[in-house]
């Protein structure tokens, strides 16, 4: 990661109040991030609360019901609080959808699955579910905002591509190849210019996009591993007890995080947050 006082958007202004040192803008950026996490730590706080009430408790309704109606409050409220707005739920929503599709499609190949009753169920799928596909679109769309995200160098049809690509290598892989390692390594090719810009405070700091995409991966890889031992899905080889997952996921969830991002982008190009030609200034 890379630091300058020049951001995307031209030179920072001369005269400034003195910059905290690396530890303030450590907990700068740490804070910003915690609220770019709104929706996925929320919908956390409602796995380990019901998770909580239902070990001393048999409420008359099942769990994954409660959380369905709990995650789609949270996500009604932070629209009336305009804290994503209403383009940006279009985006989220198409998100959850392609996300429960994946569920739906995942679950029947017996590669997950949900333990717990439940009356609100897609195709057998609980329908909370999305909503957790839905949080990770929720928090690009913050980080975009929060961090005033600019992407220089972004090749957006390639992105397209190869995010389609993965989406669909999650489905062909039962049958055909697995491409994910390939896959990767195209995105590293095409992404090998492409920086992302945000701003801690006054200054702005830059990144490898392919970077980024990875630490976010490792993120969702380690709340996967909070979900699945606080009773949201189950993998086969966890039927005798919680484990962690294996880190062969990480690259997984980096490859859907390139599909949230490509969603994501396709609003924030128009909005003119990317820049396909890099003409923005790199820093030193």
């Amino acid at each position: 990661m890379n630091s300058s006082g020049v951001g995307p958007v031209g030179p920072a202004p001369l005269l400034r109040p003195v910059r905290p040192g690396f530890w303030g803008q450590l907990w700068r950026f740490a804070l910003i991030q915690v609220q770019c996490c709104v929706f996925p730590i929320a919908l956390v706080a409602g796995l380990a609360l019901t998770i909580g009430v239902w070990s001393v408790w048999d409420p008359p309704v099942a769990r994954y019901d409660v959380l369905f109606g709990y995650a789609l409050v949270v996500q009604l409220v932070l629209v009336a609080m305009r804290v994503e707005t209403g383009r940006e739920l279009a985006v989220i929503c198409c998100f959850h959808l392609l996300g429960l599709g994946l569920e739906i499609f995942k679950t029947h190949m017996g590669s997950w699955g949900y333990p717990d009753p439940g009356l609100l169920r897609i195709a057998g799928v609980p329908a909370f579910s999305g909503f957790m596909y839905a949080s990770v679109g929720s928090y690009i769309c913050q980080a975009f905002r929060r961090f005033a995200l600019r992407v220089s160098h972004y090749p957006a049809a390639a992105m397209v591509v190869l995010a389609g690509c993965s989406y669909a290598n999650f489905f062909t892989h039962h049958w055909l190849p697995d491409l994910r390692v390939i896959l990767a390594l195209a995105f590293v090719a095409v992404l090998w210019r492409s920086r992302v810009w945000f701003r801690v405070g006054l200054r702005w700091y830059w990144m490898p996009l392919w970077a980024a995409f990875v630490l976010i991966g490792a993120a969702l890889w380690v709340a996967e591993n909070l979900a699945t031992l606080l009773g949201a899905w189950r993998y086969p080889d966890q039927a005798s007890g919680w484990h962690l997952v294996h880190v062969g996921k990480w690259g997984s969830w980096a490859l859907l995080v390139s599909l949230s991002f490509a969603l994501v982008a396709a609003v924030k190009q128009w909005e003119g947050q990317l820049e396909p030609d890099g003409n923005w200034p790199t820093a030193d």
